[in-house]
């Protein structure tokens, strides 16, 4: 099989759209070997894959990216690939650099609007170096994915003379499953949960500032039947944690855990929270994947009015929409879906997970690869 150096700047376990990227790129002949880092805590990879992980002197700051950019860099020298596939614009550089030596050709995937992103919301400087460099590369990759319509629109509109074109559009939804996903374990019991209690799930990779983690308990302090579960992992997280003793057993605060685990906690709610807060630019056009995988749990969703994530709900009628992102209008959403019939729900999130799988996204991977490859090396 043809080799494809894949890029993240993670560890790697948890991150569900490179790894399906990946069976999607193997049964198209080619075998991922994918390169990541180390990070505290990290558990020992386990991935259908061959991959690698950085350890680096630095986990944040200037010197974790430095590390990450010469680290990569160094790997991809001793690896022997026939194309490179970066993820996200931190990958970027050193994939752009190793595809100019080896005179192959690099896809990028961006994740989301990076320069955009809550990290870089009021540091000018930060916001400025990665803009300068994203300026400096984008134009001239000749094959770029993203997550959605409207950071597709976004690109296309700063960079209206890009060798790539208007990025392809990758939605992260789940793969279609042979069964519908339902719960494998009972997670009311071993968390307390009572069996008529409305449950409530908030997860996330990374919930960093402004996922809505802070909305949601401030939502549950005032709905004393209400138990909500949050899993993933970031600086809301912690928040979410430290607050567990003060609401009786009613919050549950959970680490990041492998993904089937997750689809059955997930199908064991009631409803699904996605409460992003458009504070920032890469927040208000996103597409999280939570929403797709409320969906394949079949459950509704209460969701923040971010402009992809309403499409969504309001074309499939998957849930409800807040009218504003506060504790109230949340309370006033979930308690709407509540009163819904759960098999209407179900049978709605079941009609849109028929349409709305990875299945359906494949081919636009296929064609950036395509892309690229015609495209041949970097000028």
């Amino acid at each position: 099989m043809k080799r494809i150096a894949v890029l993240v700047s993670n560890d790697l376990n948890h991150d569900q759209r490179v790894l399906k990227t990946c069976h999607t790129l193997r049964e198209a002949g080619w075998s991922a070997q994918l390169l990541g880092r180390e990070m505290p805590g990290s558990k020992p990879l386990d991935v259908p894959f061959e991959g690698r992980r950085l350890r680096l002197p630095f986990h944040r700051g200037v010197g974790f990216y430095a590390a990450l950019q010469w680290g990569m860099l160094r790997a991809l020298s001793g690896m022997d690939v026939q194309a490179i596939w970066a993820n996200d614009l931190d990958t970027l550089l050193p994939a752009f650099i190793a595809a100019r030596r080896k005179r192959i050709p690099v896809i990028y995937d961006s994740h989301e609007y990076f320069t955009e992103a809550a990290g870089l919301t009021g540091r000018p400087f930060q916001r400025g170096v990665w803009l300068l460099l994203e300026r400096f590369l984008f134009p001239r990759i000749p094959a770029v994915i993203t997550v959605n319509e409207g950071i597709a629109d976004a690109y296309a509109e700063r960079y209206p003379h890009a060798a790539g074109g208007r990025p392809r559009v990758v939605r992260n939804m789940p793969r279609k499953r042979t069964a519908p996903a339902s719960p494998t374990f009972d997670w009311r019991g071993k968390l307390g949960i009572p069996e008529k209690a409305p449950f409530l799930i908030l997860q996330g990779a990374y919930l960093d500032k402004d996922r809505g983690v802070v909305q949601a308990v401030e939502a549950l302090r005032a709905h004393p039947d209400w138990h909500l579960v949050v899993v993933g992992a970031g600086e809301e997280w912690d928040w979410a944690a430290a607050q567990v003793d003060g609401l009786g057993g009613r919050l549950c605060v959970l680490p990041k855990m492998p993904f089937e685990e997750l689809v059955g906690l997930t199908a064991s709610a009631d409803v699904g929270l996605s409460l992003d807060q458009g504070v920032h630019g890469n927040y208000l056009m996103s597409l999280p994947n939570k929403l797709f995988d409320y969906i394949h749990a079949h459950i509704p969703v209460v969701a923040s009015p971010m402009p992809e994530v309403a499409r969504v709900v309001n074309d499939w009628k998957i849930g409800c929409v807040v009218a504003d992102s506060s504790p109230d209008g949340i309370g006033v959403a979930v308690r709407e879906v509540l009163a819904q019939p759960k098999a209407d729900w179900k049978a709605a999130c079941e009609r849109a997970s028929k349409a709305l799988h990875w299945g359906a996204e494949e081919p636009q991977i296929l064609e950036a690869l395509d892309r690229a490859l015609s495209a041949g090396k970097l000028s």
